[in-house]
């Protein structure tokens, strides 16, 4: 009996030593901590990068690399950067990793002879966690396909699932790998996922509209998240507004933008830490057209540029945002001088009649450019009369045929 009660004890504290090695680490400011690696990963290799800047990112990035023992990361930077691999930082953390994963493993093996699949479970994603934050892409994915398919799996726990591999698509990059996962987290919401689980993948499908510059589609999303955002495992409030003023000021109308973005308490609250962002969303509703060609440059070339879902999209936001500039600034008149124009705008005569000739070519403004009267005359579209007149062309084709009809019955 004395024996039995000493198996019983050796049992209990077996499975208690495993429950703390199986824990997952569940605070989403570490999730977000470790996804910074990406964002840090693409300014230390990008050349538009100051040198000083570099360096700090660079000091920043090795300090989450050490933490978090991310040797994947590490020598995938190194290798973009074109910077020799520190062995003994790399030999320190792959042994970090290792133990850790030994025990991770021990663990669940005493959790399958002991337990049920809830602490198999567990472990699986403990071991999972630990591979996508230190080894590279395919290994993680394996480790979250087999938590995948443990039997008893809920629909709530196959999104949680979900929700880590659209987090590694997004640090890796993969833009077609977070598609499908994106559209599998749709699945599951639909059949039945909850109000919290519904908002964060809003966010992620976001994101991923980001890197895909469905601006305005990524824009609505944005928008439909700012009173309920939670998703701080991919990034931080600011960063967030950030995203929703770039959005809508490519993608938006100006009576939304007014009413969603600029008189929006949860924007106001944050956007007024960020002087340049704030000038340039502010600037173009109150037609401040030389602020805002200033502004839009700055944040182009010190945000845009630097940001990892935005940056091979910079070139294009800079020109669609001059278009809408540009589009509200010829609704106001039928004809205004091109000195006029440019001094409003804050940029030279040469310039503006070179772009607005390329951009009337294309069928992007709706003007004619007169260079030996100096002049821009705006011949905006008439909506309505258009209208009227398809109307007028749809029902004489549909009397045409009815009368084509009718001779044939009469026949």
């Amino acid at each position: 009996m004395a024996a039995g009660k000493m198996d019983v004890d050796k049992d209990k504290a077996a499975l208690g030593e495993a429950a703390n090695k199986l824990k997952v680490d569940e605070d989403p400011e570490n999730e977000g901590e470790w996804m910074r690696l990406a964002d840090l990963r693409y300014r230390i290799s990008t050349p538009k990068s100051s040198k000083q800047k570099k360096e700090e990112d660079m000091k920043e990035f090795l300090r989450i690399v050490e933490k978090f023992d991310a040797i994947a990361v590490y020598q995938a930077t190194c290798s973009a950067a074109g910077i020799k691999e520190d062995a003994g930082l790399v030999q320190r953390m792959t042994a970090n990793r290792d133990n850790r994963l030994k025990e991770v493993e021990g663990a669940i093996e005493t959790a399958m002879e002991l337990e049920g699949d809830m602490e198999v479970r567990e472990g699986l994603m403990c071991k999972a966690q630990i591979l996508a934050r230190s080894a590279e892409q395919a290994v993680a994915l394996k480790a979250y396909d087999e938590a995948m398919s443990l039997p008893k799996t809920t629909s709530g726990q196959k999104l949680d699932i979900e929700f880590n591999l659209m987090r590694v698509g997004l640090f890796w990059s993969d833009i077609p790998f977070l598609d499908k996962h994106v559209q599998a987290a749709h699945v599951l919401v639909d059949n039945g996922g909850d109000w919290e689980r519904r908002n964060r993948l809003k966010v992620y499908e976001a994101t991923y509209l980001l890197c895909i510059r469905d601006f305005k589609k990524a824009a609505s999303l944005l928008l439909e998240s700012i009173s309920t955002f939670t998703a701080v495992e991919l990034y931080d409030y600011p960063k967030f507004v950030y995203y929703t003023v770039v959005c809508a000021t490519v993608a938006l109308d100006r009576k939304t933008v007014r009413d969603k973005v600029i008189h929006a308490p949860e924007i106001l609250q944050v956007i007024g830490d960020d002087i340049v962002l704030e000038t340039m969303m502010n600037s173009l509703y109150h037609c401040d057209y030389r602020d805002f060609f200033q502004s839009l440059v700055d944040v182009v070339v010190d945000k845009l540029s630097m940001d990892r879902f935005l940056a091979p999209h910079s070139r294009y936001f800079l020109r669609q945002a001059r278009i809408g500039a540009y589009t509200q600034y010829l609704e106001s008149y039928h004809t205004v001088s091109l000195p006029s124009m440019a001094e409003t705008f804050g940029v030279s005569v040469a310039f503006l009649d070179r772009e607005l000739s390329d951009l009337v070519a294309c069928g992007r403004l709706s003007c004619k450019v007169d260079k030996v009267g100096g002049v821009i005359e705006s011949n905006r579209p008439d909506t309505r009369n258009a209208l009227y007149q398809q109307t007028i062309k749809t029902g004489d084709n549909l009397l045409n045929r009815i009368q084509k009809l009718s001779r044939v019955i009469t026949i």
